[in-house]
């Protein structure tokens, strides 16, 4: 087993990519809605900003800033995980969904986070789904673009 460290800063922005253990199951945009639910849900009771964020049939990314005396994006990621599962698990049956683990970067500054914006918003296109970004509606693109 290989040995990774995990980079945790109060506060802190990271990107992140989830993925599940099917890649050829479209749970995530299938079931938006329980997702939504679920995030909303562990957003409610551990509170995060969500800067950006665009969901595929079965992986996602998204870039997260926690509270000033926060650093656990761990815990939000295995409660969202455990919740959306719980919730799928009645209309799916006993399948197992995640990849274990998820992908994790710690934003260093304004040139690496606009990087990792530009590729979540355009990750829809790289995969094939849509032929514009504006296109995609699982995606926080039209609330930036909403917000100007």
């Amino acid at each position: 087993m290989s040995s990774y460290r995990r980079y945790y800063i109060k506060g802190g922005t990271s990107f992140f990519t989830v993925n599940l253990h099917d890649r050829r199951r479209p749970l995530l945009t299938r079931h938006i809605n329980l997702l939504r639910q679920a995030v909303n849900l562990i957003r409610h009771k551990k509170p995060f900003i969500i800067n950006a964020w665009v969901i595929l049939p079965e992986h996602m990314h998204c870039i997260w800033t926690l509270p000033e005396d926060d650093d656990d994006y761990s815990g939000r990621w295995r409660d969202i995980k455990k919740t959306f599962t719980k919730s799928l698990r009645q209309e799916e049956g006993k399948v197992q969904i995640w990849q274990p683990r998820f992908w994790e970067h710690g934003v260093r500054d304004e040139e690496d986070y606009r990087r990792h914006v530009d590729y979540i918003y355009v990750n829809p296109l790289k995969h094939g789904l849509v032929q514009h970004v504006k296109d995609w509606p699982y995606s926080t693109f039209h609330r930036d673009v909403k917000d100007g």
